[in-house]
Parts: structure tokens; C-alpha cells; sequence
């Protein structure tokens, strides 16, 4: 708790104790002379008696807790700004990348890999990426460039990122591919075939069941099997999907704008002091500049993004639009990177107390192609099955 001890001089200030006493003013120390009087009080109680008129002088001579703190920075301002200002410098510089070399003969790769990183906000003079962020960066380029890349690793060394590479080797040997069928790996409408290998066993707008074959690795010779190969082939059906959604009625949403500021925050003893923001409502973003748990002062850096409050109402009338955008966002994020939503609509709402239950129905373009193993299953058993069922 903040307190101040002060002095009381003049001519026997003991009268201006008693006084203090009468008026409920707490005292936590006393220390006494002739002329002067030492007292602590809190910070509060020092404004009533700055009050009192009294001929006594009245003068802080050590502030105790936080306020200690609050009133050297207070002192010191310019000299604190100038040292935080300077030492944010310093950071801010430690944190930002100044120079990114790949390492590999082959400038067509070199040119590739530096396309991604720049893509993806690995570059010169941006800030130094988290290492979390740094190994999903290399899994994303080492996906999209599978046919050119082996593996690719990215140290960092200061302000530099080192980028080693070893290049995919074109000749190496195709696995060989064993007997196998291509068969639905859900329930769909067929919507496009893409044979490379195999007998085609469907057709356009046929209605299949999970694991029906689609292109078959068995080979004919008019009514009889005569071997098996490796099917291959890429098959798009329409999928249905059903997703369930609940909405409160009254609905409130904190939504970041682009407006932003940046900062210093400075935290004394879990008292936060914001340098340089004018928003009211706002998001943050903190990079720690000076964070101790021995230091009762804690600097950041901080980014500042300004917010608004949005405010819903829904009804059974103006719930569809939203239902449909949410159901698409929460099927989205399961769907494959090759799927395409082709219609959604609203199949049931229903308002339960405070809240409205919403189903929609989606169809949903997607590769079904999935693969059975065949390799084991001998031929004049096929023939004997086909037989019976002729």
C-alpha cells in the first residue's frame, strides 16, 4: 500500500498530532523532537492534511511502496523516455532480420525457396519469426514444393536466417505399384472421372456407397478376367454434409479493425501504463522488451489494435445468412485443400429459449478416390464369384 512519510516542523508540532488524531487520521510511525515530528500516513490521509490550514511546514521526505517508483519515474521522465526509447531501439533491432541467405548451387531452387519466404513473411527487415511459426513455415514450402525439395532447414543465426536445401533427385525409381482397385472412399453422386489405368466402372451421375469400386484393377477379355493391374485414377463425387449450429438470440462480438497504433506498456507493480494509445476499446499485441520476475517493472512493445463492439439480434427471419456463412466456415476448415462447396441451403431453424437451433445442408465437390488392395486375390475366384452371381 502507498504511504508517505513526511515532516511536521514549527513551533511544538505535538499539537498538530493531536489535532491529526482528533480528525481519524491513521498514523503508522512517530518519531518526535522539540521543532519536528516524523510520521507515516497513507497517501490518501496526506491529502487531508494538505488540507488543514496549519503555520506548520509540512514536507514528504520518503515515499514507501509503489509510489516510491511511480514518483522516480515521475522525477526522471525525460531521462526514463530517452533510456526506454534507446533500449526499445536496441531490442526492436535484435528482433528484426537483416539478411536471409540460401544455401544451393541451383538458382532456379534458390529462386523458388526465396518466392515462399517471402510469401510467407519470412524476408529482410521483417520481425524475427517465433520458432513454433519457423518449423510450420518449413513443413508448408516442403509440401508445396515436394516435387523440387527433399528437405529444407532454416537456422537462425542473430539477425540472419541460414537456409539449407537439398534438392529432390529427379531419377530416382518409381515405386512399383501392386494390384488395386480404385473405390469410393464415402457415399456420392459421381460427378467427374479421371482414369489413368484400370476398367472405368461408373459413370456420370451414378449414386455410390462407400467402397464401391470406381475404376478396377481387374482386366477382362470380353466376359473373363484375364489380370490384375495397379488401377489409377482420380475420381470427384458430391458429397452431402449436415452441420448443426446453435445461436444465442442476443449476440455481442468484439471485432478488430485495421486501425492500429503502436506503443510502449509499461507495468509497475500490476498497474499498467499504456505510452502513446488513444483507442478505448482495443486488442494488443505484446513483444517483451524487458520481463523479470525479480524487477517490479515489466516494458513491452506493444501493437495496438482498435475494436468495435457489434451487437446481434436474430430471429427465425434474419438467422439464414449467418447460419449459411457459419456452416461453410465450420465445414471448411475439415474439407480437403481440393474441395469446392457447390450449393448450402437451410434445412431446419427452431427458436429453444434464449437460443436458435439451425441445420444446414451442404453438397460439397470432393475427391472420393481411395484404394483396395488386390494383389492377393486369385483370379479364377473372381471368375467363380461373377459366375454365381450371372
Amino acid at each position: 500500500m502507498n504511504k508517505y512519510k513526511i515532516k511536521i516542523s514549527g513551533k511544538n508540532p505535538n499539537y498538530f498530532i493531536k489535532e491529526l488524531i482528533k480528525r481519524k487520521i491513521n498514523i503508522y510511525d512517530l518519531k518526535t523532537s522539540s521543532k519536528e515530528v516524523y510520521i507515516v500516513v497513507d497517501v490518501e490521509d496526506y491529502s487531508k492534511i494538505r488540507d488543514i490550514k496549519t503555520s506548520y511546514k509540512i514536507e514528504i521526505v520518503e515515499r514507501i511502496g509503489p509510489a516510491k517508483y511511480e514518483y522516480l519515474i515521475k522525477k526522471n521522465y525525460i531521462f526514463c523516455i530517452g533510456f526506454l526509447f534507446a533500449l526499445l531501439i536496441n531490442i526492436v533491432l535484435s528482433k528484426v532480420i537483416f539478411n536471409v541467405e540460401i544455401v544451393h548451387t541451383n538458382k532456379d531452387i534458390v529462386e523458388i525457396v526465396q518466392n515462399d519466404l517471402n510469401y510467407y513473411g519470412l524476408k529482410k527487415y521483417n520481425f524475427v519469426m517465433p520458432y513454433a511459426k519457423v518449423e510450420k513455415l518449413v513443413q508448408k514450402i516442403q509440401k508445396k514444393e515436394v516435387d523440387d525439395i527433399e528437405w529444407l532447414e532454416i537456422e537462425r543465426i542473430g539477425t540472419k536466417y541460414r537456409i539449407s536445401i537439398e534438392q529432390r533427385k529427379k531419377n530416382e525409381a518409381v515405386k512399383k505399384c501392386s494390384a488395386r482397385s480404385v473405390v469410393a472412399k464415402k457415399a456420392a453422386r459421381i460427378l467427374e472421372i479421371n482414369a489413368f489405368s484400370g476398367e472405368v466402372q461408373v459413370k456420370i451421375n451414378d449414386y455410390v456407397e462407400k467402397n464401391t469400386p470406381l475404376i478396377s484393377g481387374f482386366i477382362h477379355n470380353k466376359e473373363n478376367i484375364v489380370a490384375k493391374r495397379c488401377a489409377d485414377g482420380i475420381v470427384y463425387g458430391e458429397v452431402w454434409y449436415k452441420v448443426n449450429l446453435d445461436f444465442p438470440i442476443n449476440y455481442q462480438e468484439v471485432v478488430k479493425t485495421k486501425e492500429k497504433r503502436y506503443g510502449l506498456e509499461i507495468n509497475v507493480f500490476s498497474r499498467n501504463i499504456n505510452l502513446f494509445n488513444k483507442y478505448k476499446t482495443y486488442a494488443k499485441e505484446n513483444l517483451p522488451l524487458i520481463s523479470n520476475k525479480l524487477m517490479p517493472i515489466n516494458i513491452s512493445f506493444t501493437k495496438y489494435i482498435k475494436t468495435k463492439v457489434i451487437n446481434k439480434n436474430y430471429t427465425l427471419k434474419n438467422i439464414e445468412n449467418e447460419a449459411l456463412k457459419k456452416a461453410e466456415e465450420t465445414l471448411f476448415n475439415k474439407l480437403p485443400e481440393d474441395a469446392d462447396i457447390i450449393s448450402k441451403k437451410v434445412l431446419k431453424k427452431a427458436k429453444k429459449n434464449s437460443r436458435i437451433e439451425v441445420e444446414v445442408f451442404i453438397k460439397v465437390k470432393e475427391n472420393i478416390t481411395t484404394y483396395q488392395d488386390i494383389s492377393k486375390i486369385n483370379i479364377s475366384d473372381m471368375e467363380n464369384i461373377e459366375k454365381e452371381k450371372e
